[in-house]
């Protein structure tokens, strides 16, 4: 499958799980990314994320609506975002119970 991102900050991490819920233009997406993640992405790194994540079919742009242009997911993308999420949160699983364990050796 293809590689979305290494790092639960990455843009084009962040930005498909924003549009996980739905399609959502450039703005709405950068406010869900600040609420849910409290990451600001600045415009040159939300637009570079959405071209990269188009170009590689994870993402597709829809009819602009009053100037807006919204974006969605496609399967591929779905498919590509549930197993990156499934990979951080077996990376999160084991480093929080490394730190427990690491905090009762001390």
């Amino acid at each position: 499958m293809r590689y979305i991102g290494e790092r639960s900050n990455d843009p084009s991490l962040l930005v498909m799980t924003s549009l996980a819920d739905g399609p959502k233009h450039g703005y709405a997406i950068t406010t869900d990314v600040q609420d849910f993640s409290g990451v600001q992405l600045g415009p040159g790194t939300l637009y570079g994320a959405l071209s990269r994540l188009e170009a590689k079919g994870l993402i597709e742009a829809l009819a602009a609506e009053d100037r807006r242009r919204p974006y969605r997911l496609t399967a591929d993308g779905s498919v590509a975002l549930e197993q990156e999420l499934r990979k951080l949160q077996s990376v999160t699983t084991r480093g929080l119970h490394r730190l427990k364990v690491a905090e009762v050796a001390r």
